[in-house]
């Protein structure tokens, strides 16, 4: 199964994305009333980065209260690890797994066309399995 597969029903309105000069408050506010756990950061439409909740936790411990009037770009993860539509399921949760991170802009020739996370991935997988499930008990069943 490809990622393409799980955006299918998703629309360019259903990214929240932010702009590098996005003030860090902003974002956290933004992170918070959509209880989300990041935002791709674009800069002229162009994904460049991401920000986490992580993020955001660090620069606090580092900077004080002073960068939340930063801009999300100078705190933001970049260069972002970006996925195409055409890349796997397991590819990807691989490349979670291996980079430790949970968040993966989906680009298609330099498009933002979605975001996705770690749990989408992993609810794929398990409908996957239980749809193997069902196949082999309703054949054992028949038999």
């Amino acid at each position: 199964m490809t990622i393409a597969r799980i955006i299918a029903q998703r629309g360019p309105s259903d990214i929240i994305a932010c702009d590098v000069a996005t003030p860090v408050a902003q974002v956290v506010q933004t992170l918070a009333t959509k209880r989300i756990g990041a935002l791709p950061v674009l800069r002229e439409g162009k994904v460049v980065g991401i920000v986490s909740e992580r993020d955001v936790i660090y620069r606090l411990a580092d900077k004080g209260r002073e960068c939340l009037d930063f801009p999300v770009g100078e705190i933001m993860t970049s260069p972002a690890i970006t996925v195409e539509p055409a890349t796997t399921v397991d590819e990807a949760l691989g490349m979670m797994t291996r980079r430790r991170f949970r968040h993966f802009p989906v680009v298609e020739n330099g498009a933002l066309v979605a975001f996705i996370s770690i749990g989408d991935l992993v609810k794929h997988k398990m409908d996957e399995v239980q749809h193997e499930a069902d196949q082999l008990r309703n054949y054992i069943q028949a038999v």
